[in-house]
């Protein structure tokens, strides 16, 4: 579930468990290793976004529809379980509350109904029962690198087939972008590979603010390539944090970035870096910037 999202503390979900990589940290850490530091290790508190606190919703409302009988998965049910998703973020994460004052939460509500309503026309949830939603999943590779994440839903097809799908509540990226799109999905089917014996016959990603499904039937032989990507990143993590080198990463994404305060490429100064071994980098739970 990672532009605009603020994080908790990364222990606090799946305490005591050790240090791991998760598909947000990873693409933290390829894009500017300085955000990786000061996101994971120093914790620095970042502000919520709008587009983060509905994106959360979303999801809460997804997954509550799927908790109801199958006959009763349709347009009205989903519309009747925004609200309750709403107060549930609002009461586990009282600071998005301010991002929404009273007047414009009818308007924020609607922005909500228009995604789940597009959902609806990607696909029929009356017509399958998934296997899980929100599932945490994680494995060791064979060189000792932890992965862990969380999975919007998995399905199972008749034949035994696995299916990987995640929600996004923005656009469906550019031809030059669908490969930064996969990343995560590949980190959850190489997961699921070495857990299951097998990879997932399909991944999907279901753009809700635009209506694309962007769809993806992973080789295994590939993922076992990206397998290597994600060992070598683990260990340039490590050195970073032995080290205590991060060094800023400058580029256009740093127009969206919370921590220029912070970072020599603007001016900053980063805090001294911590002692102690390196926090874990798995999925926490945090609100969805997608």
């Amino acid at each position: 579930m990672s532009v605009d999202a603020i994080s908790t503390p990364e222990t606090e979900r799946f305490a005591p468990r050790g240090p791991a990589l998760s598909p947000s940290r990873a693409i933290d850490f390829k894009q500017c290793p300085l955000k990786y530091r000061l996101r994971v290790i120093d914790q620095i508190p970042e502000p919520p976004s709008r587009a983060a606190v509905r994106g959360t919703v979303v999801h809460a409302v997804l997954e509550s529809l799927f908790g109801l009988p199958a006959t009763e998965r349709d347009v009205a049910a989903a519309a009747a379980l925004i609200e309750p998703a709403w107060t549930g973020v609002r009461e586990s994460r009282p600071e998005v509350e301010s991002l929404i004052p009273d007047e414009e939460l009818p308007g924020f509500l609607a922005e909500v109904r228009k995604l789940v309503d597009v959902y609806f026309r990607l696909e029929d949830p009356a017509g399958f029962e998934p296997e899980s939603c929100e599932t945490f999943i994680e494995a060791d590779l064979p060189d000792g690198t932890p992965l862990r994440g969380i999975v919007d839903r998995i399905d199972r097809s008749a034949d035994g087939d696995l299916h990987v799908i995640d929600y996004k509540t923005g656009r469906a990226p550019g031809l030059a972008y669908e490969t930064r799109a996969l990343f995560q999905l590949k980190f959850y089917a190489l997961v699921l590979l070495r857990t299951q014996g097998r990879a997932p016959a399909q991944l999907r990603l279901m753009y809700l603010a635009d209506g694309v499904t962007l769809t993806y039937a992973p080789d295994p032989e590939e993922l076992l390539r990206f397998e290597r990507i994600l060992s070598a990143l683990w260990a340039a993590i490590v050195t970073a944090a032995e080290t205590g080198e991060f060094p800023p990463s400058p580029g256009w994404m740093c127009q969206y970035c919370d921590f220029k305060r912070l970072c020599p490429e603007f001016g900053g100064t980063p805090p001294p870096f911590p002692s102690g071994p390196v926090e874990s980098g798995q999925d926490e739970p945090e609100l969805d910037p997608s």
